[in-house]
Formats: structure tokens, sequence, C-alpha cells
């Protein structure tokens, strides 16, 4: 018999929300195995930063969202800044998160990121056959933007909500932007709870692409 093995730089890592430069160093000394224990423990799992003040209003948030969304509240989890209370991205490393910050949500959800899927799709054919028009120059740079990185990134198994316009005709990206709406304005007015300047969704088709997609990010 031989004892569970542990990557080494893990060992010492105990601080439920450890510092930005310690988990990237985790992540480079200890190869694959311990950005797979980072993207599943430390990145996923547990009380965000953000709320550990207010736990409770953590879980309301999700059992809410759940609702709202038609998705288990076990699916949906905080990302960011939020997680670990300062950024992990490159060009804001270590940046704390605060009142300007942004709320990251996940939500890894087969059913939802099929509906997702289609709804991108559809909403390609619609700006590629000039049925639906950008307002401006500026939104149809990012649209063109969207549409070539879509497929790669459901191909990774994974899409922002934010790569489909939030207009009538796609009701799921909308009722994600509405909700994201209505979540920071409900934030605002609960007593002890972080006040973000927007939240987003990412939504994963699968737990093992969410693991993937963050351990590849830390390396």
């Amino acid at each position: 018999m031989e004892p569970f093995r542990i990557a080494s730089p893990l060992v010492k890592l105990i601080d439920v929300y450890p510092e930005p430069e310690v988990v990237l160093e985790a992540a480079r000394r200890g190869g694959e195995q311990a950005r797979i224990a980072l993207a599943r423990l430390w990145l996923s799992e547990g009380i965000p930063f953000a709320f550990r003040g207010c736990p409770a209003v953590y879980e309301s948030i999700r059992s809410w969202l759940s609702v709202w969304l038609s998705v288990h509240a076990k699916e949906i989890g905080v990302a960011g800044s939020a997680r670990l209370g300062a950024s992990l991205a490159p060009n804001k490393l270590g940046k704390p998160f605060g009142s300007t910050s942004d709320l990251d949500i996940f939500i890894v959800s087969s059913s939802l990121f099929a509906a997702l899927q289609e709804e991108f799709r559809k909403w390609s054919f619609d700006f590629e056959s000039g049925k639906i028009t950008a307002s401006n120059d500026r939104e149809a740079s990012f649209w063109r933007d969207n549409n070539a990185r879509g497929p790669k990134l459901f191909s990774r198994g994974f899409i922002d909500q934010k790569m489909v316009p939030n207009l009538p005709e796609y009701p799921v990206t909308k009722k994600i932007s509405q909700g994201m709406w209505l979540l920071v304005e409900k934030l605002r007015i609960t007593p002890s709870a972080p006040n973000p300047k927007q939240a987003s969704v990412r939504c994963y088709s699968s737990w093992d692409s969410f693991v993937r997609q963050i351990s590849l990010n830390l390396a």
C-alpha cells in the first residue's frame, strides 16, 4: 500500500484564499497535477472571498439564479477576483476585488451550454446573412470577433454570455443578461453583500471542461 501522492508545491498551500502569486507559483512548480487540484478545490469550491463575511448571501444568490436560469444551485459558482480576493489575470495580477470589480459567475450545465450554443449559431447565421446588423462600427468589430471565436470556444467546452447580443431575438442570452442586471441591483440593497460593478456568466458543458480550461489558464 502506498500513501496518497500530493504535488509538493501544494503541501504547504493551506490558506483558503492564497495570494495570487502563491497560486501561480504552485501551478508553475507543480505541473498539471497541481493545476488540476487548484482548479478543482481553490478555484471552484467553498465560499468565495467576496462573500466570506456573508456566506448565506452567496447561497441565496445561487438559489435565486438556479430558479431564474433553470439550473441546479450546485452548478453555479464564482470565479475571478471574487473567488480568491485578487485577480490572477496577467494584466491585473493581484488587483483586489472591490466595488469596481466584476462578478464572474460560472455555470456548469450541459443543457444551458447546449441552449447557448444553438442560440449562438442562430445569431451567427443572422449576422452573416445580414438579417441583423450592428448599430455602429465598434459593435460590428466585436461581433466579427465573437463570430470567429465562438466555434473555437465551443470546441473547448465553454461559452460566455456576452458572445451573443442582448436582443429579443435571442431569449436565452437576454434572460441571462437580465438576471445579471438584477443580481447586481439586488446585491446593492442587500446588507453586508459585495457591490460589484457588473456581473456576467460563463457556461461550461461539463466539470471536465471547467477544470481543463482553468488548468490551461494557470499554465
